[in-house]
């Protein structure tokens, strides 16, 4: 029998059925309950005809149903793809026809619901959950949760059935691709539970963690928090919007969490507008955060504030399915700055550019293999061939060991733009904002920012006698673009950098 996540969630129903597996507002759904809905959506999807590996689509916010939806996909033998819900119809549906999805379940409160229904191909299933809005109707066949859910006593989940092989298809991740060929990360049942089992050991994570997170769950490092508190019977906390910092810290004190994940805008924005001091958080056992470096001055302002609580400072990409790196916090005022070691079951050289690993104190790029490197680019095998060479990940990140071999990253080789740990492709911006007739060339760049670790700045060369303000392409954007890839910063000039053969050159522009 092939180990999965659903085994890992399946213990700890055992184990504690009456526990709190998900937390939302008033809701507050136990492992019994939880794992039923997980059966349900597996019997809907058998009885609808999902094959194996065959991808659903999962378009709704943290929730119980969220994790059902997940869960319950790869119990059927699915492949499930959790869709970014700030993304826009075009974006969805670039996504869910390049996976070749055969089911979506989508919130009825999505403001792009209504364009991708009446887009997405008829032969896709379509499941929306909750209300629809007053006068909104859906013009192609559709079933709701309800229908999903309704029967009390759903068929079993045939465990010994879920997976043919470690190497069956469990997840995609998209990292990036408006137009053409989007990025689409494979993850295997082995690269899944491989990380998970990782992170479950150097967080030392057990069955009475309670987590407040805030963190989406199609992004990577909100996924691997869904899966490692799933596996130990622990209880996860669903704090939705950062929009009121305090409201996250009193719920944090209010549930009693033992633990608090983030990105970098996430703690410079709980330092800045919140007093941690003042709350009670004497059962916070540990913070993490991932998703970008954060400025070892708000390492410092956090051991101030919470002295009591281990800090996990670590690195990862999607692409090696959530982590590859963690500072053990003991090191953390020697180290500060490092990003650690590796995480159990990965081996990571720095690596020069013929290949040859790298002395202490020498820049290279960081490279990792094990058992949680993805599977590849979806039908996309020069990509994959690119970043993946006898079995290990080029991850475009610069960095160099010390004398202790601690990792300290020193920048990226690749074009990608990490804001608020979401991961950008400059690329698609510049085709979005070309669409303008008063644009003649344009150059996307990431500028660094104390909040977000980078912000979205363009370059602009202006057609001569079309009017156009940066107001106008910044509405533009915003229409076609999430919001996190707007630019904030818009730059007109004369001219663009570029190589001989008209290659942009970046780094330059990043210059002035």
């Amino acid at each position: 029998m092939t180990k999965t996540l659903v085994h890992l969630l399946h213990e700890s129903v055992s184990r504690c059925p009456d526990t709190e597996a998900i937390v939302l507002q008033e809701r507050r759904v136990t492992y019994r309950q939880l794992w039923r809905e997980v059966s349900s959506v597996a019997g809907f999807l058998r009885t609808n005809g999902l094959a194996k590996e065959a991808r659903v689509g999962i378009l709704h916010g943290n929730s119980p149903e969220y994790a059902a939806i997940y869960y319950g996909t790869l119990a059927a033998g699915g492949t499930a793809i959790g869709l970014n819900t700030s993304a826009k119809a075009k974006d969805l549906l670039n996504w869910l026809n390049h996976s070749e999805s055969s089911f979506v379940f989508a919130s009825a409160k999505n403001n792009e619901l209504h364009e991708l229904a009446a887009k997405l191909d008829s032969e896709v299933g379509l499941v929306i959950i909750g209300e629809l809005p007053k006068n909104q109707a859906i013009d192609r066949p559709f079933q709701t949760w309800e229908q999903v859910v309704a029967d009390e006593n759903p068929p079993e989940i045939d465990l010994d059935g879920i997976a043919e092989s470690e190497t069956q298809l469990a997840a995609f991740i998209y990292t990036s691709g408006t137009t053409g060929n989007p990025k689409g990360v494979t993850l295997s049942h082995k690269n899944l539970l491989a990380n998970t089992r990782s992170i479950l050991e150097y967080l030392e994570l057990k069955s009475d963690e309670r987590i407040v997170n805030v963190l989406p769950f199609y992004y990577s490092y909100g996924n691997s928090i869904l899966h490692t508190h799933l596996a130990v019977g622990g209880t996860i906390i669903l704090e939705n919007s950062l929009m009121y910092p305090h409201k996250v810290v009193a719920k944090m004190a209010e549930e009693k969490a033992t633990g608090f994940s983030g990105v970098p805008s996430t703690f410079a924005l709980l330092l800045s507008r919140t007093k941690l001091q003042e709350y009670d958080l004497r059962s916070v056992r540990y913070l993490s955060q991932a998703g970008g470096p954060m400025p070892p001055a708000n390492v410092e302002r956090l051991k101030k504030a919470l002295p009591h609580v281990r800090i996990f400072i670590m690195y990862g990409q999607t692409e090696a399915t959530a982590r590859l790196t963690y500072l053990p916090p003991e090191r953390l005022e020697e180290k500060l700055g490092s990003c650690g070691i590796p995480i159990p079951g990965v081996r990571i050289e720095i690596r020069d550019a013929e290949g040859n690993p790298c002395p202490p104190g020498t820049t290279g790029e960081i490279c990792a293999t094990g058992d949680n490197i993805m599977l590849g680019y979806w039908k996309n095998p020069e990509d994959t061939a690119k970043v993946v060479v006898d079995g290990w990940l080029k991850t475009g990140d610069l960095a160099h060991f010390d004398d202790d071999r601690y990792i300290f990253i020193d920048g990226r080789s690749s074009e990608m733009i990490k804001s608020g740990g979401q991961r950008i492709s400059p690329k698609e911006i510049e085709e979005v904002i070309s669409e303008l007739d008063g644009v003649a060339e344009v150059g996307v760049v990431g500028i660094d920012d104390e909040m977000l670790g980078q912000i979205i700045k363009a370059f602009i060369v202006r057609k001569p006698d079309i009017p156009l303000e940066a107001k106008t392409i910044q509405a533009h954007c915003l229409k076609n673009l999430a919001s996190y890839k707007i630019p904030k910063h818009i730059e007109f000039t004369n001219d663009l950098p570029k190589t001989a053969s008209g290659k942009l050159r970046r780094h330059l522009l990043l210059e002035r």
